[in-house]
């Protein structure tokens, strides 16, 4: 077990909930239909990184000094089970199909795990110290991400209303 990966995740996890808890006080109109992620982000976000399937593999990728062909398919395993134990990650909600004629489909996902997912996002912004951050990191993946139109328009108007509260905060309440 490694000191810096056990930091790294404790960080992550008070991150994506000081995003979380920024959101419940400055626009708790969001948290009206939030079923859960206040919890999730508080006590169960990434929980499955602790599992030794996951936990190991982690390490090693990150902190182990060595990306041996045994290590990059270990961590990738890991990944993937991650991404299947979360449904936080938009990769959980995308259906791959065996007949190609029905291809991938991003089903909706429900709100309390895109809440968790932008604070997921969030939280490397926060480590920074650059709340705007996330807003240019959206903008750089939003094509790559595979959300449905559902899902894409919830992700989006909470998006916008964090920047626009973010500049309201931080011009103390006066427009650009």
């Amino acid at each position: 077990m490694s000191a810096q990966y056990d930091l790294y995740l404790q960080q992550h996890r008070a991150n994506v909930y000081k995003g979380f808890e920024w959101i419940r006080e400055n626009l708790p109109e969001l948290l009206v239909n939030e079923d859960g992620a206040g919890w999730q982000t508080e006590f169960a976000h990434d929980a499955s990184k602790n599992e030794k399937d996951e936990y190991e593999a982690y390490d090693a990728y990150f902190y182990g000094g060595n990306r041996s062909y045994k290590v990059m398919e270990n961590y990738r395993r890991a990944w993937l089970l991650h991404l299947h134990r979360n449904p936080h990650h938009w990769q959980h909600w995308v259906l791959i199909n065996d007949d190609p004629k029905e291809g991938e489909i991003a089903l909706d996902m429900p709100y309390n795990y895109i809440l968790e997912m932008i604070c997921d996002w969030w939280a490397f912004s926060w480590s920074k110290g650059k709340l705007f951050e996330i807003f240019d990191w959206y903008d750089e993946h939003k094509a790559y991400i595979k959300l449905s139109d559902a899902t894409r328009k919830t992700v989006e108007d909470i998006l916008d209303k964090m920047r626009v509260k973010l500049s309201e905060i931080s011009t103390g309440g006066t427009e650009k």
